[in-house]
């Protein structure tokens, strides 16, 4: 029996899991991955757990299906880069029961610090990799995936985008199958990758893409769609698929569900059936260069840029002689700019108020209080990274010993957990007089507030044990870790003080939580007009419930949460 429901794409992935019959899926939130686990863990007779970083998400899904379950893995484009140092093992090991690696690019950027193509990974590790087109194929493709990881000993990565992930669509859906869990057989020369064994496991990997690579042409996820007019073919996947049926529906189109290894072979026979052949896909020329090394000709990237995302639009002009006959967004090019903001009661804007106030030189990390770096605080000057910010910091203090009294760290709560800690051992090792700000939200709160080692409960609700900060801090050699309540403006400043002049290093934990959490709000503040001097310092904190009404502020009360930073800094008492 099957049904038809509308499905986000994220969730579509994970029914793709359920039907497929996954026992286990594993992340860490990173968007647009972060729902794909979520949703997972709403089934019954699974389990579903977030990991403090990608490599421990990933080493652990190894280790669930060595034991012999089918298991799911997913995270963020540069969450990839993280777990990279087991993936590239495991891809010699191979696995036991199927695993299957969901990673999520982002093209365009909307909530990530660089463009990376994930392709590459799949090239470069040799594992398949599969990319759907729309929310029904990520269900068909996730359990064909793991088909492919048990027929061929290997991982297989799903490709998805923002665009992807974000999406809508209708999806048809089955009950689960019931797969047996594996036997587990001990193997050393296949298990435990010695030299001696990996050089054994290389020559394996390789075969394994060469099969993979002469069965990819009579995949039916790689189709062909013919039609009358055969002057232009064009090659795409994923959502460009999507954008190119859109954008030139006479097109000839070839589909490929599997980006790594390409049909060439079918690709070869596209080609020869058309006068010219366009490759259309988003970041980078990744068919296109494969594509001209088997020596077929075609265009791609001397059309589309490497930078964004492809749209209908901008395919349909690149491809119809410059004929833009689509003006969706023509009404729309007069509205106001929406830069982000941190929310109203972010317990950030109180610590960059202060930040600010010192000018002080601040290495920043991932998560919302990257933000500081924008106006009104323009008080981040560095972001590479999870877990960087206190390396970085280590690393300019070395280099130059006078920053210790100019420079700090901020790192949030999870991000501590995912790569702060070692970067903190190292502060203490080499006994660099660092301080280091922890904004401990309780919570993740970028990606949409999802629990972590901090917060007490696991992804699936149950209680667990609460790892402290302060006590992790300490329990590396930290002398000096103070907690405060960044909403104390006058507390912070005078323990900020006293932690830049100590000559080791020292933790300072900024403990509020999320405004958005439940039960954060509490009753609005108002302005007294008769009171009020039209200063604007309660504007210049950069609160979105402050707003200035011809020279004077008003609170916005629907969006107030309460937390009475600006009453904090009303030196006239005109916020009450």
């Amino acid at each position: 029996m099957s049904s038809k429901q509308l499905m986000l794409g994220n969730e579509a992935f994970a029914r793709g899991a359920y039907e497929a019959g996954a026992k286990l899926a594993v992340a860490y939130p990173g968007t647009p991955s972060t729902e794909i686990t979520q949703a997972f863990s709403k089934y019954e007779n699974v389990k579903a757990q977030w990991a403090p970083n990608e490599k421990v998400a990933l080493e652990t899904a190894f280790g669930s299906s060595l034991a012999g379950n089918r298991t799911l893995c997913c995270f963020k484009h540069v969450g990839l880069n993280v777990a990279a140092d087991p993936l590239f093992t495991i891809s010699y090991i191979g696995i036991n029961a199927g695993l299957v690696i969901i990673v999520a690019d982002d093209p365009g950027m909307y909530s990530s610090q660089n463009e990376q193509d994930s392709r590459y990974y799949a090239m470069s590790a040799h594992i398949p990799m599969l990319e759907p087109s729309d929310c029904n194929e990520a269900v068909l493709f996730v359990k064909l995936a793991f088909e492919i990881s048990e027929r061929y000993d290997t991982p297989v990565f799903i490709r998805t985008t923002t665009r992807m992930s974000h999406s809508r669509g209708s999806v048809e859906i089955h009950e689960p199958v019931n797969v047996e869990p594996k036997e587990f057989a001990r193997n050393i020369s296949k298990n435990v990758m010695l030299p001696a064994f990996a050089r054994k496991r290389h020559i394996t990997v390789e075969a394994r893409e060469n099969k993979l690579s002469a069965d990819a042409d009579h995949l039916d996820v790689n189709e062909i769609s013919w039609n009358d007019d055969r002057s232009l073919g064009i090659i795409a996947s994923g959502i460009a698929y999507q954008y190119v049926k859109e954008a030139l529906p006479d097109a000839s189109v070839l589909k490929l569900g599997m980006v790594f290894p390409l049909p060439l072979q079918l690709i070869k026979r596209f080609s020869d059936g058309v006068q010219k052949l366009v490759v259309a896909e988003e970041l980078e020329p990744f068919f296109e260069m494969q594509i001209k090394a088997a020596g077929i000709d075609c265009e791609g990237k001397s059309i589309f840029s490497r930078q964004g995302e492809l749209s209908t639009q901008t395919i349909r002009k690149a491809l119809s002689d410059g004929q833009e006959t689509l003006q969706v967004h023509e009404s729309f090019t007069d509205l106001p700019a929406r830069p982000p903001v941190l929310c109203p009661g972010c317990p950030h804007r109180a610590t960059f108020n202060v930040l600010s106030k010192l000018n002080l030189f601040v290495s920043g990390d991932i998560g919302c209080y990257t933000l500081g770096a924008l106006a009104p605080y323009n008080a981040l000057h560095t972001n590479v990274c999870m877990g960087a910010s206190i390396t970085v910091l280590s690393g300019m203090i070395k280099a130059r010993p006078e920053l210790k009294n100019q420079a700090v760290a901020v790192i949030g709560d999870s991000t501590f957990f995912h790569s702060g800690m070692t970067g903190l051992t190292d502060m203490v090792y080499n006994c660099i007089p660092g301080t280091v700000l922890v904004l401990d939200n309780r919570t993740t709160g970028m990606t949409g507030h999802q629990d972590h080692p901090g917060t007490g409960k696991t992804l699936q609700g149950e209680l667990t044990y609460t790892v402290d900060i302060g006590e992790v801090a300490k329990a590396v050699g930290v002398k000096n870790v103070r907690y405060v309540d960044p909403f104390n403006l006058k507390e912070l400043e005078a323990v900020l003080k006293e932690e830049l002049n100590n000559d080791s290093p020292s933790v300072i934990i900024c403990k509020h939580p999320c405004a958005l959490l439940p039960k954060q709000r509490t009753l609005p503040v108002q302005v007294d007009p008769s009171v009020c001097r039209k200063c604007k310092q309660c504007l210049r904190l950069g609160c979105p419930a402050i707003e200035n009404h011809d020279g004077a502020p008003v609170i916005n009360t629907s969006i107030c949460s309460g937390c009475k930073l600006c009453q904090s800094v009303c030196v006239f008492g005109a916020i009450r």
